[in-house]
């Protein structure tokens, strides 16, 4: 699509593909825009995004739970929950930023129709990570709620602001992942490379339903390339109330990881936007 002649000020555009991302604070109203449309689907949309999550912490935590002995002094179920929840909070980030973005730009042309006002690409792009981000912590609000009521997590202030930082940090990190793949996606066909071969894997394989310990070796270090084993080992030690040096190194991981996912999104998105 050809938008640059139509731009308000393409020369800004164009000069910052290569030198630095030109964000302002129409940001925010790319978000309210989303948040504006969310609210005509808020209800299938939010059964949606629960629904495989809530059956695995169900079916697993309670049923498979019945079977299974004790995990780190607790139930099978306080076990799954933490991981489970920031599960929850990836797989929402990264389908917001894959088929929705994608349906906003290809198919609704909003993209199209936002960069020709003020709102520059650099706005658009992250906006709408900004509100992945945002799915992504409603989805794992609603399943911490669960979680509280079945037992499986504690309702405390530290718990609270812990798990709602890190869903942010989670969100954000894997929106922006999502948005890189986005960015080079010719069609709906191109995001199963994408959730087949990385957040499937990822799903499995990054302590959520297991300790990692009982892996293999070679999973064990295959793990740490995962983003989500960082989070899933942050959300266990939210919930233990235990912070340790070595959980530094997690945090840093997916903050690291989220600012450059973040700024190649952005880029890269700008790139198929202006031509």
């Amino acid at each position: 699509m050809n938008t640059r002649a139509n731009s308000p000020n393409p020369g800004r555009n164009r000069a910052s593909i290569g030198v630095g991302l030109n964000l302002s604070y129409r940001v925010f109203y790319v978000w309210k825009r989303n948040l504006v449309a969310y609210k005509r689907f808020i209800i299938p949309t939010l059964l949606v995004s629960l629904g495989e999550p809530f059956f695995y912490l169900v079916a697993m935590g309670l049923g498979l739970g019945a079977y299974m002995g004790m995990f780190n002094g607790g139930s099978y179920i306080q076990f799954l929950a933490p991981g489970l929840l920031i599960a929850s909070c990836m797989l929402t980030a990264s389908f917001e930023c894959l088929y929705d973005s994608f349906v906003r730009m290809i198919h609704e042309k909003i993209y199209s129709s936002l960069i020709v006002t003020p709102i520059s690409a650099e706005d658009v792009v992250a906006g709408d990570i900004a509100w992945g981000t945002f799915r992504g912590v409603i989805s794992g609000s609603l399943m911490f709620l669960i979680a509280v009521l079945l037992g499986a997590l504690p309702l405390s202030p530290g718990v609270i602001i812990g798990f709602f930082a890190l869903m942010v940090v989670t969100g954000f990190l894997f929106g922006s992942l999502a948005m890189i793949v986005t960015s080079y996606a010719p069609n709906f066909d191109f995001f199963n490379y994408y959730t087949q071969l990385l957040i499937s894997p990822m799903f499995f394989f990054s302590g959520v339903f297991f300790p990692l310990e009982k892996f293999p070796a070679w999973v064990q270090q295959l793990s740490l390339f995962l983003p989500l084993t960082h989070a899933v080992k942050l959300a266990r030690a939210i919930v233990a109330g235990r912070f340790e040096w070595p959980l530094a190194f997690n945090l840093a991981v997916l903050l690291v990881l989220g600012i450059v996912a973040f700024y190649l999104a952005v880029k890269s998105m700008k790139r198929r936007l202006i031509k």
